[in-house]
């Protein structure tokens, strides 16, 4: 707490000691003449466009000129801000161009733009499109590093291949981003970017990049214009239809499936650009399922909760303005809820966010020092988040957050500051403290065998670092009482204190070298119990290399005395990842684990043996299949406890940019020695997920789906046998006005 308070003063107190910089300008005139997105650069309005060269290659050579030529122009009308991009190439049939899903084609050329609305340096909106006109959008923090490309917005692209290269062409509405409330001209922080893939993965941007400075926001250049821009009425309402029927096994072990009720829903979400730098948003028995197969994780002798990003489309718009650093808002958390409202804006430097749901179901996690358990109750629950930040100086925040969730005898609440603070370009800290209060209903006390009563207790964590361009060092401790509980967000251990320090020095290659970059670190960790005893004591070294072919290879040791359930380890851990495009159309990737590690079900010492490979093959420009592999392995004094075999095929054929098809395929088959387990366990357990899924969009709100998944579990006693299946159709419509 100490600690925390006087990170506080230090942010108040201290000078904003950041030199000023005076960044490149240009000015950007109205369109001359009306733009037909479709990827030809030939209306009028282009040739009185403001033109930007991209200059330079920023990775992985620094700061030189870059291989390829590259232009992009910038105008706007009363609607939208549009980019138009002539990518030149000496060889156009070595352009890499694919049919994909939006948020994909992170392989492929593209050409893109990073818009820092409110010229903050804090936050931008990345927005890129290939070749075809296949799109990618994110939200980067500056501030806090995180980098969020679930963010979707409704935009126009299009592109196509010539004789010298491609041109693209971007179209944003001005009702799809957030930015300054004012009548006059707009000033936005700007970066035009290429990614070149060939032998390297070249990147290209409009200005130099110091790699000593660890803001790239604080670098960009500006666009000066925009005047008396406005989104409009800025009203999206999305009406949606779904429906499905689930057929549920009778009885175990049989196959045999009982036909299930057909279930609809209609459902409404409506967000209103209240001004240009506020939204709201509401939704009635919205459609909040995930239609995404989640990817394929094993929780086969693991100590806590497995995490899962959020993927519906209400909680990701603004999601960022919710982001205090120790994950206080977990979304995904609110698992089927009934209605919601949210409300998000900046203005000035204050930023703010408001959400409140009506959920039919409550999703517990109960942390521990050593373990979390966990279950799902039927009881509703309302939750509410609510969060406040103002900017400090040039590139610091200091905020404030509030959780609540409460039904049926059940309450949690929780209530932090915390702040990021930037002393200069190399120099920065980050603290938080929370405070949680929380009372469990008879029914949790007697499903997770949770104490009964009222319990609070407090968290914090404090964060310095330092980077420079060959070299960086951190230090980060955190203190979580046991019984602080943040339910609404996402927390599996408490009752622990740690001190991490860690360093690293790094090697950057000269251009045409065989490699780019090479760094060495190493870190000492120390956990305890609140007791004071420890929890675990562990030294670590870590190697990595870039080279060609987007080659990456990482080696990491570490050697660590470690606690669990009183008994004291003494293990030791060899991990390896290399990943590489082998050809245009293949990549490649492999991370092995080796060393000796503990048995949580059975509290003795274990030996492990992880590989997991994995290869993507792009077949022409419409099919790609992804192949995974797990095997994990597991021996003890008496032989060997468990070995697991976890393959993962996903495969879409992607018509055009609208439409595809998709196969997921999970399978896996565990296989134990129950005379080694202390408790009773299955000698063969072998699970089967099925997932057939069309999708047609037409921009991330309007879109329909239909699939059908398919359950299957066999164990020693019984064959692999269907447990239920699942027809789903989903239909959704975003006006916009």
């Amino acid at each position: 707490m100490r600690v925390c308070l006087l990170s506080c003063w230090i942010v108040l107190l201290s000078p904003l000691a950041f030199a000023t910089r005076d960044a490149p300008t240009h000015r950007v005139e109205r369109a001359t003449s009306p733009i037909q997105v479709d990827g030809a650069l030939d209306e009028p309005a282009w040739d009185h466009a403001v033109r930007i060269e991209l200059g330079y290659e920023v990775q992985p050579a620094e700061n030189i000129t870059p291989p390829v030529r590259t232009v992009c122009l910038v105008t706007y009308d009363e609607n939208y801000t549009y980019f138009g991009f002539l990518a030149y190439d000496p060889d156009p049939g070595d352009i890499r161009a694919r049919f994909s899903d939006r948020d994909r084609a992170w392989d492929d050329d593209r050409v893109g733009i990073v818009l820092d609305t409110f010229n903050d340096e804090r936050r931008a909106y990345e927005l890129y499109a290939t070749p075809l006109g296949i799109q990618i959008d994110a939200v980067r923090d500056d501030v806090r590093g995180n980098y969020d490309s679930s963010w979707n917005a409704i935009w126009d692209s299009a592109g196509r291949i010539t004789d010298e290269g491609y041109e693209v062409e971007i179209a944003i509405p001005f009702s799809q981003i957030r930015f300054q409330d004012t009548e006059g001209i707009q000033t936005w922080g700007f970066d035009a970017v290429r990614q070149y893939p060939r032998d390297q993965q070249h990147q290209i941007g409009s200005f130099p990049r110091d790699r000593g400075n660890n803001s790239y926001l604080g670098q960009a250049i500006k666009l000066v214009g925009m005047a008396g821009a406005r989104p409009g009425n800025n009203l999206e309402i999305v009406p949606t239809l779904t429906g499905s029927r689930t057929d549920v096994e009778a009885t175990a072990g049989t196959g045999d499936l009982e036909r299930g009720d057909p279930d609809g829903d209609l459902g409404l979400t409506v967000r209103w650009g209240v001004t240009p730098n506020m939204s709201l948003s509401g939704a009635l028995n919205p459609d909040f399922s995930n239609i995404e197969a989640d990817a394929l994780k094993l929780d086969v002798n693991q100590q806590f909760a497995l995490f899962f990003r959020e993927t519906r489309p209400f909680f990701l718009e603004g999601a960022d303005y919710f982001d205090s650093g120790l994950r206080l808002v977990h979304t995904r958390s609110v698992a089927d809820p009934s209605s919601a409202l949210k409300l998000t804006g900046k203005t000035g430097r204050h930023t703010f966010g408001i959400f409140g749901a009506q959920d039919d179901v409550t999703n517990i996690i109960v942390p521990g020092s050593q373990s979390s358990s966990s279950d799902s109750f039927a009881f509703e629950n309302t939750s509410v988040a609510a969060r406040y930040s103002y900017d400090l100086g040039k590139n610091s925040t200091v905020g404030t957050t509030m959780t609540d969730r409460r039904g049926s005898g059940y309450t949690n609440s929780v209530a932090s500051v915390d702040t990021v603070y930037r002393f200069n370009d190399q120099d920065s800290l980050s603290a938080s403290v929370a405070l949680s209060a929380t009372e469990y209903n008879d029914e949790i006390v007697t499903t997770l065998g949770v104490a009964p009563g009222s319990m609070s207790d407090t968290g914090y964590n404090v964060n310095y670092g330092h980077g420079e361009r060959g070299w960086w060092i951190n230090a980060d401790y955190d203190d979580f009482g046991d019984d602080f509980r943040s339910d609404l967000g996402f927390r599996t251990s408490v009752g622990r204190r740690s001190l991490n320090l860690s360093g690293a020095k790094v090697w950057w290659g000269d251009p045409g070298d065989y490699r780019n970059r090479t760094a060495w670190g190493g870190s000492v960790t120390r956990s305890e119990l609140q007791d004071g005893s420890v929890l675990k004591e562990e030294l670590a070294s870590w190697f990595n290399f870039r080279g060609p072919r987007n080659s990456r290879f990482s080696v990491r040791a570490e050697t660590a005395e470690r606690q669990f359930d009183n008994v004291l380890f003494d293990v030791w851990e060899l991990s390896v990842d290399y990943q590489a495009q082998a050809t245009a159309d293949i990549s490649v990737n492999l991370h092995g684990e080796t060393g000796d590690w503990i048995d949580f079900a059975n509290t003795q010492p274990a030996e492990r043996l992880t590989l997991r490979p994995s290869f993507r093959y792009n077949i022409g420009r419409h099919v790609n299949v992804w192949l995974r592999h797990t095997y994990t392995q597991l021996d003890v004094n008496g032989g060997r406890l468990f070995s697991v075999h976890a393959p993962e095929l996903r495969t879409v054929h992607q018509f055009n940019p609208r439409a595809f098809i998709r196969l997921v395929l999970q399978y896996t088959d565990i296989e134990r020695d129950p005379t080694l387990y202390v408790d009773p366990v299955d000698a063969e357990q072998q699970t089967l997920l099925s997932q057939l899924l069309f999708s047609y969009k037409i921009n991330p709100q309007t879109a329909a789906y239909a699939g059908y998944t398919d359950n299957r579990l066999g164990t020693d006693v019984d064959d692999l046998a269907r447990t239920d299946r699942t027809f789903f159709v989903k239909f959704g419509y975003a006006w916009l006005r």
